[in-house]
């Protein structure tokens, strides 16, 4: 493998073959772990961030090609409006969806050429607003 720069996420995958945050957490040995890449930050010395991110992600395609399946997989890209991706993810019972704009140039951080939307129903995202709850209030009812 070439040298390179790669935004991903490491997901553990349950047995229906879902992402589920509670494997990792709790660290599950029994867990199939994939590292999924969404990104290419640097290739070969070179700096791909203010490539847009067709360019990016074309460039992070031809370097996956090949490699081991369930160890790094490319982000799956779709073409549909994202309220209709973000349904199905739903329906899934996904975390959610994150959506860049196209053209769009990488940004560390936070950026307005992103956007990340979360499952309401999602386990992950249940837990989190739990534990918000009891930060903000002490864990008193």
């Amino acid at each position: 493998m070439r040298p390179c720069t790669i935004d991903g996420e490491v997901i553990a995958s349950n047995a229906d073959g879902l992402a589920d945050f509670e494997l990792l957490r709790y660290r599950r040995r029994d867990a199939a772990v994939t590292l999924v890449a969404f990104d290419l930050l640097q290739i070969d010395g070179r700096d791909l961030r203010d490539e847009p991110i067709e360019t990016r992600k074309a460039e992070l395609a031809r370097l996956l090609t090949g490699c081991q399946p369930l160890a790094l997989v490319l982000n799956r890209t779709y073409d549909d409006p994202g309220p209709v991706v973000f349904e199905h993810a739903c329906k899934l019972g996904c975390e959610g969806i994150v959506s860049k704009r196209h053209g769009s140039r990488y940004a560390r951080g936070r950026s307005s050429n992103w956007l990340k939307v979360k499952n309401p129903d999602a386990p992950a995202v249940r837990r989190e607003r739990e534990e918000d709850w009891r930060r903000a209030t002490g864990g008193r009812a």
